[in-house]
C-alpha cells in the first residue's frame, strides 16, 4: 500500500523523532509499530496521515493515498455533542447533511456496538464505550486504511482485551488495512500479522516479526505456544533495539 524510505523527521526545537526509517505496509494487514514511548512511532503514524512531513526521504502510495481514519490515544470527544453528532463530524466535514449521513453514522455504531446510544453524550459513558465511539468515527467515512495511535493504553486490561477481539472482527469485516502504535509486547503479538519494532529515539525499524496465526483469535491464542514465542522473540527484538540484549 504504501511505503516509506530514508524519513528523518526533525522538529523546529532541534528534537529528531525518525532517523532512516525504512517501512513497507502491505494492503490488507493489521501491522503493529512497537517501541518504547518517545522512540518516533507515532510521528510516523501522522506523517503517514498526512498530519506531518518528512524533514528528509519520502513516503510514497502504490495507488494514490486512499480514505484514512484515524484514532487518537484519547477518545478526543466534543463533549457538548452527542454520539450521533460525534461520529457525524467527518462526513459533516466532507459536505454531509444528518439525513445523509444518518445511515452511516447507524451502520458505524452498530459495529462497535453501540445500537441505541447515538443520542448520549460523552459523560455519560465509560471509557471503552467513549473509545468505541472514536472508533465508529474513524469507521464512518469505511476507511481503507486505519491508523490507530495506542487507543486502549489507557483503558484496564479486561476492557482492552474485549476492544482487541472486537478490533479483529471489525478489521475482518471491513477489509482495512491497519498499523497500530503500541509499547506493549502482548498486544502487538495478539493483534498483528506483522511487529515493527523501532528503536530508541531517534526512531527506526531494527526488527520484523511476522506473526503466524489466524486472522481471528481469542483466549486459547493467548495460551498457546505460537504466542508464546512471538512475545519472547518481540521482547528480544525490542531488548535488542534499545541496546540490552
Amino acid at each position: 500500500m504504501l511505503t516509506l524510505r530514508g524519513v528523518d523527521k526533525v522538529f523546529a526545537n532541534g528534537a529528531q523523532a525518525l532517523a532512516g526509517l525504512d517501512l513497507d505496509v502491505r494492503e490488507g494487514e493489521f501491522l503493529s509499530l512497537l517501541g518504547p514511548s518517545g522512540c518516533g512511532k507515532s510521528t510516523a503514524l501522522r506523517m503517514i496521515a498526512g498530519l506531518g512531513e518528512p524533514t528528509r526521504g519520502a513516503i510514497a502510495w502504490r495507488a494514490g493515498r486512499p480514505e484514512v481514519g484515524f484514532v487518537f490515544q484519547d477518545a478526543v470527544l466534543m463533549p457538548w455533542a452527542s454520539v450521533f453528532d460525534n461520529v457525524w463530524l467527518p462526513l459533516r466535514l466532507a459536505g454531509q447533511s444528518r439525513a445523509q449521513a444518518s445511515p452511516k453514522i447507524e451502520a458505524a455504531l452498530d459495529l462497535v456496538g453501540l445500537q441505541g446510544f447515538a443520542r448520549a453524550y460523552p459523560r455519560e459513558l465509560s471509557g471503552g464505550m467513549r473509545m468505541r465511539v472514536s472508533i465508529a468515527r474513524a469507521l464512518a467515512m469505511r476507511p481503507a486504511l486505519l491508523l490507530m495511535d495506542e487507543p486502549f493504553a489507557a483503558l484496564d486490561e479486561i476492557t482492552r482485551q474485549k476492544l482487541n477481539d472486537d478490533l479483529l472482527r471489525l478489521k475482518q469485516e471491513l477489509g482495512a488495512t491497519v498499523i497500530f502504535v503500541t509499547h506493549s509486547v502482548f498486544e502487538s503479538v495478539y493483534l498483528s500479522d506483522r511487529i515493527a519494532v523501532f528503536s530508541a529515539r531517534p526512531g527506526r525499524v531494527t526488527a520484523e516479526i511476522e506473526v503466524a496465526a489466524p486472522a481471528l483469535r481469542n483466549d486459547d491464542f493467548r495460551l498457546s505456544q505460537t504466542y508464546a514465542q512471538a512475545c519472547r522473540s518481540a521482547t528480544d527484538a525490542l531488548h535488542a533495539a534499545m541496546g540490552e540484549a
